[in-house]
């Protein structure tokens, strides 16, 4: 839809799923890796669907969901990426180091998104078992990479449209 406001009705400006929005980062822990490999080709898959080039797409590995919203934010202050793909697993355990480890994640990528005006989405899947986690990474319930990779797409370009929101884009 146009950012223009037809008669009486307010402007809508949304981001469209746009591969030439600039480069795309996919930082993944590699931390439950049966999973994390399924989400990150998820992603991949998406954005070269999508027209981003092969050479535009950068793959960053941490070694857990702990360490993703470091190197996000390490990632985002390079100016280089128009979006940035966090993947990660986190399965319920005996011990209450899910909860820490999930919230934190969660807070720390919110917070580095913030911060640096680029785009963060949130790849990183919570389950109580490793079924339901790959499930969500290719199986029965879709590849949750591959629907962040969307939402990355999205954001860029929405966030680029909005840029040039005063010059009629």
């Amino acid at each position: 839809m146009s950012q223009r406001a037809e008669a009486g009705r307010p402007a809508e400006l949304r981001g469209r799923l746009d591969g030439s929005t600039g480069r795309f980062a996919i930082v993944a822990s590699r931390f439950n890796e049966m999973v994390t490999e399924r989400l990150v080709e998820g992603a991949r898959a998406a954005l070269l669907q999508h027209e981003v080039p092969e050479t535009a797409i950068d793959v960053i590995t941490v070694p857990g969901t702990w360490e993703l919203p470091q190197a996000a934010e390490r990632v985002a202050r390079t100016g280089r990426y128009a979006a940035i793909i966090a993947i990660g697993c986190v399965i319920r355990g005996e011990t209450p180091h899910f909860d820490f480890i999930a919230a934190e994640a969660a807070r720390g990528l919110g917070a580095t998104a913030r911060a640096t005006g680029v785009p963060i989405t949130f790849g990183v899947l919570t389950t109580d078992t490793a079924e339901q986690a790959l499930a969500r990474a290719g199986g029965a319930k879709g590849n949750k990479g591959w629907e962040a990779a969307l939402a990355a797409l999205e954001m860029a370009d929405l966030f680029r449209r909005l840029e040039g929101a005063g010059e009629g884009t």
